[in-house]
């Protein structure tokens, strides 16, 4: 069992749904973004989400978008990642994760992308824009590491895709809300849950929805039938706007979302 899925399991044996909090590096600075990621591991994170900036973000909504370029102007580098997922490492056993676009990983060598992941305590990928076939020299590399690969399922999945997808993820399956960019949304689709009723049907152990989620009721709703739920606008806004104190406080009220029966009575 990774250390995603421990966590995941971590939680649930609690009576809580996960719950995946996504910030950018290097915004507004890297060091802030080194100490808000601490924030969210100590005000009740179970899975970091960390975002290296990039110039063409096709599933990043605005807030996202805008944050990551400030972090671009202000000069982050590829190398900025490891350094902050060293120092987060250093600092608690809440598990990264990576959210990259596949370009950087192509430019900076697969191998060593992985085997500087890893050493600096980095725990596996989630790769948006990239597919499992298309994949085959990453899945290599996180056999040989040992870092978790995380591909997403949409609503428009098909069955097939959906075979793929689940057999080539480890950790968890992100599992997209509604199609469309990132962004807070005010309900939900139906589509979310169906998408987890079908996977669940064929075989996945764990997904965890993501885009969209951005209130405590909202996360309630997710982890009554899915494993986890994904947070990023929400918290970007709350740094953005309240500095480390208002992420801390967005933070604790999100995890109030995440107590669920269905965990509670083991189901």
């Amino acid at each position: 069992m990774s250390r995603v899925e421990e966590a995941i399991r971590r939680a649930h044996d609690s009576g809580r749904g996960a719950f995946v909090g996504y910030l950018p590096i290097g915004f507004p600075d890297l060091q802030t973004s080194i100490d808000a990621a601490l924030t969210l591991a100590r005000n009740g994170v179970d899975v970091i989400e960390l975002g290296p900036p990039y110039s063409d973000p096709v599933m990043d909504g605005e807030v996202i978008q805008q944050a990551t370029q400030q972090a671009l102007a202000n000069g982050y580098r590829t190398r900025d990642l490891f350094t902050a997922v060293r120092e987060i490492t250093a600092q608690t056993d809440v598990p990264v994760v990576v959210m990259t676009y596949w370009n950087p990983v192509l430019q900076y060598g697969i191998d060593r992308y992985a085997d500087d992941l890893l050493a600096a305590g980095g725990a596996g990928l989630i790769t948006p824009d990239i597919t499992p076939e298309a994949a085959g020299e990453w899945i290599a590399a996180s056999n040989r590491t040992g870092l978790d690969r995380i591909f997403l399922a949409a609503p428009t999945s098909t069955d097939k895709r959906l075979d793929l997808v689940i057999s080539s993820s480890t950790g968890f399956v992100y599992t997209v809300s509604t199609m469309g960019i990132t962004g807070e949304r005010a309900a939900l689709d139906r589509a979310a849950r169906t998408l987890v009723e079908r996977m669940r049907a064929r075989g996945a152990a764990s997904a965890c929805v993501g885009i969209g989620i951005s209130n405590p009721e909202q996360i309630a709703g997710v982890v009554e039938y899915a494993d986890g739920a994904i947070v990023g606008t929400a918290l970007v806004k709350a740094l953005r706007d309240g500095g480390l104190d208002g992420l801390a406080a967005t933070t604790r009220a999100l995890a109030d979302g995440t107590p669920s029966a269905r965990f509670a009575t083991g189901n």
